[in-house]
């Protein structure tokens, strides 16, 4: 079963938004290159090797800065938004400062204490079952807060409670023994705040970087491979608590095959003719063209396709004043977000 339209829309939507701002900032030429010295100057070690490879070391060392900045914002923006797009979650945050700290009794919180020091100390290997048989007990001791934690996605179904913490990154040790305390705390203060339901608190990977792509599909994964190239990583999660790659992105739609959806509608829409189709799209004064139908088409744009189609009834109920002007409005802003505002109340002119 393959994503709705409406699902593909807003997932081109983040898409469209992310090479907006990465070509913002792309270094077009060496001309405006920051100073980096130091760099320069270790890299001359490796000139043998990437002679024949970089003809122009300022120029790398700013689209090596440059990749940075993509691989932070897949890491801290897209990733995220496309998750929540798919199961209809948002990021969610138990501290004081926003939804307030959900309590734990004392005795989960000497069960989580136990936890984290028998598997520090490798007593007891990650076994996902027996860690929450010890969590999952309702008992009368004393109340307490629980740490504060957060939740990347987050999102209730009839039966359960999901919970993602996304890494997009190789994590180390110290971000591992981290990670699996806050985890069991969420889940101990989840179990409380939400009785009756199965608790799911899962750390997720958006791919698999040890896939071999010449030989393995590039959505599939190894987690015994993935888990034994992260450093401490096999030493508190048991594989049962770990998404990568397809079987996360599934998770989040309840569907098969969404890696490849999205890679999909990312390779529609990432070409080098990008920049030309978007500035094309943002000119309202196109908007009979077939050729522009088209383009919207192309990028699952379906909302702006759906105005089109009605701007005569749009035309008819709307004022001579600010709704009129709406119609002829860019759909995009100076940013890449689409204008969704603008749309809701054009449509309530449809309807």
């Amino acid at each position: 079963m393959a994503l709705t339209d409406s699902i593909r829309e807003k997932i081109s939507m983040e898409v469209i938004k992310t090479l907006v701002s990465r070509f913002a900032n792309f270094p077009e030429d060496a001309n405006g290159n920051r100073n980096a010295p130091f760099h320069e100057a270790f890299l001359k070690a490796f000139s043998d090797k990437i002679n024949d490879k970089v003809s122009d070391v300022p120029f790398f060392i700013s689209l090596s800065s440059w990749l940075q900045g993509l691989n932070t914002t897949l890491g801290q923006s897209f990733f995220e938004n496309v998750a929540r797009i798919l199961c209809c979650g948002e990021k969610k945050e138990f501290t004081s400062g926003r939804n307030g700290v959900l309590r734990i009794t004392t005795r989960q919180k000497e069960a989580i204490n136990d936890i984290i020091s028998d598997l520090n100390n490798s007593k007891f290997d990650p076994d996902l079952q027996r860690e929450n048989d010890i969590l999952f007990q309702d008992d009368d001791t004393d109340l307490t807060d629980s740490i504060g934690f957060s939740a990347d996605v987050f999102f209730i179904n009839e039966n359960s409670v999901n919970a993602i913490e996304l890494k997009s990154v190789k994590p180390n040790v110290g971000e591992m023994r981290g990670e699996k305390q806050k985890i069991l705390h969420g889940k101990a203060a989840l179990y409380k705040e939400y009785p009756g339901k199965t608790i799911n608190f899962f750390i997720g990977f958006p791919f698999d970087p040890t896939v071999d792509v010449k030989s393995e599909s590039i959505d599939s994964y190894c987690k015994e491979r993935f888990v034994d190239s992260c450093i401490g990583m096999d030493k508190f999660f048991s594989f049962d608590e770990i998404l990568i790659a397809r079987d996360l992105w599934d998770f989040f739609s309840g569907q098969t095959n969404t890696m490849m959806e999205i890679l999909e509608i990312i390779n529609k829409i990432a070409t080098p003719q990008f920049s030309c189709k978007y500035e094309m799209l943002r000119d309202s004064s196109k908007w009979r063209n077939s050729e522009y139908i088209t383009q919207l088409n192309d990028w699952n744009l379906y909302t702006e396709i759906e105005l089109i189609r009605n701007k005569s009834i749009i035309e008819m109920n709307s004022n001579k004043g600010g709704q009129l002007r709406l119609l002829c409005k860019n759909g995009f802003k100076e940013n890449g977000d689409y204008d969704w505002s603008r749309a809701y109340e054009l449509r309530c002119l449809i309807k």
